[in-house]
């Protein structure tokens, strides 16, 4: 061994797990004052970490040995976690969840935005823990991830196919998926009962190096209303067998009310290139919202827990502050689901969005409902919401924003900064960046209200609520 990597991988030993920090990681303190980030424990547990990466200020590590376990921790529930990676914090009790999250959003907010906060409302926790997504996508695969028990048993390791997910940071690797907890059912007796039609009729899995085989992804979404869509991508087109499943899938669950597949030949299995077809049933579903009706079709964004998003947007319209005689912006607005949702307290709601799709479907929501008083408009929102555009829709006395995770492009909050609205709303999923545009507009703006809500328990993501007032 070189000394170069033995100086980057050394063993601290008995260490306090102290804190969570971003990105699920866990926080300990090494012996010369640095920070070690760990993928594997809960603050409260005393472990030996092994480092493979030393940085300036910190290391990251893994813990390696367990002298106590933290009174934080708590049974997983699912048979996959640890290997799987999509709910990172199984291990840990859900109010210390929320606690961490809160922290995370606080500090941010401070640290990042240097802002007077005033005093934090406490985070709004989801009311259930599992089974909460409306959209979950499983890939197929003919060489599916084997565990070290596995390659290192003699055993005669049978079937190599798999329907499942991703193993964190491998593009080509699936973990197959015996029960997943973030979905109710019928998901996993779909998942199942696919995956064991599929391997008694010979269908073959995709493999992604070689880029061969039928099978690729399959999406099941389901709603409130109690539809559900299921779609399934083929890498090419063979009649016989695509049918044959399809089929399968129609007569088994009936309660399937949009079956929809794809022919994807492309190197990567993104749908919003390609076409979608209705194989029976319709080609959308219908989420329902306080007797708003939102059709959701294959290549839709919708938030994916949905009693929490109603939620979001009771707490987003309360914020606003709306009497109903103001003209609101509703920026980065998806499908326009907030539009819609604020509509009936506001004067009028104008919506801007990059993604044509979206507001498509935003217009058809909104003739669907019957609501009058929204408008919506497509393309990039530094270059679309300038001072012709409010010469033309008029000066708003609020305005909504739900950016992307990168936040507001800096001349977005400088067009916000020049109209001067009574009001923002700023609803972020990343509330780093959140905080860095807070700081922009700190100087003509007072942070009056913060609410942390927790979409998705069991992980890291914490979605945050900020209003703002002219100072």
């Amino acid at each position: 061994m070189s000394r170069r990597s033995k100086q980057r991988k050394q063993v601290f030993e008995s260490v306090e797990v102290i804190d969570a920090g971003a990105k699920g990681k866990t926080i300990a303190k090494a012996p010369d004052g640095k920070v070690i980030f760990l993928p594997n424990a809960v603050p409260g547990d005393v472990v030996d970490v092994q480092t493979f990466k030393k940085r300036k200020a910190y290391y990251e590590g893994k813990a390696t040995v367990f002298h106590k376990l933290s009174d934080k921790r708590t049974k997983p529930e699912c048979s996959h976690f640890g290997t799987c990676g999509g709910c990172k914090w199984q291990n840990m009790a859900y109010e210390h969840q929320l606690f961490y999250k809160q922290k995370e959003v606080t500090n941010n907010l401070t640290r990042i935005g240097h802002i007077e906060l005033p005093e934090i409302t406490p985070i709004l926790g989801s009311a259930e823990q599992y089974f909460y997504r409306n959209k979950m996508e499983f890939s197929f695969s003919d060489s599916r991830w084997l565990t070290l028990e596995e390659i290192q048993s003699d055993e005669d390791l049978g079937d190599r196919n798999a329907l499942g997910f991703h193993i964190p940071g491998m593009w080509d690797k699936i973990l197959d998926v015996k029960k997943c907890h973030l979905q109710a059912d019928p998901s996993n007796s779909i998942r199942n009962a696919v995956k064991t039609f599929a391997i008694e009729n010979d269908l073959e899995f995709f493999n992604t190096r070689n880029q061969t085989g039928l099978l690729r992804t399959m999406m099941i979404r389901t709603s409130t209303t109690g539809d559900i869509m299921v779609m399934i991508q083929f890498f090419k087109e063979d009649k016989a067998k695509r049918e044959l499943i399809l089929d399968f899938l129609a007569e088994t669950f009936p309660q399937i009310t949009s079956l929809q597949y794809v022919i994807n030949g492309k190197a990567n299995d993104t749908i919003y290139d390609q076409e979608v077809i209705c194989y029976k049933g319709n080609d959308h579903i219908f989420e329902e919202m306080e007797g708003l009706k939102f059709k959701i079709n294959a290549k839709s964004f919708y938030q994916t827990n949905s009693n929490q998003a109603f939620e979001l947007y009771k707490i987003t319209r309360d914020f606003a502050g709306l009497t109903g005689n103001e003209l609101v912006y509703d920026l980065y607005t998806g499908t326009g689901t907030i539009a819609q949702f604020v509509a009936k307290q506001a004067s009028k709601v104008v919506g801007v969005e990059s993604v044509p799709d979206a507001i498509t479907a935003a217009k058809e929501n909104a003739q669907l409902n019957n609501i009058n008083n929204v408008e919506f408009f497509v393309g990039d929102m530094k270059q679309v919401f300038n001072t012709q555009f409010i010469e033309t829709h008029g000066q708003p006395d609020v305005i909504i924003t739900d950016p992307p995770r990168d936040g507001m492009h800096k001349d977005v909050v400088q067009q916000i900064l020049n109209i001067a609205p009574k009001r923002v709303v700023y609803v972020s999923c990343n509330s780093a960046t959140q905080a860095r545009d807070l700081a922009l507009m700190d100087a003509q703006y007072k942070v009056i209200k913060t609410q942390a809500v927790d979409m998705f328990p069991q992980t890291f993501h914490v979605e945050n609520v900020v209003l703002l007032e002219r100072r």
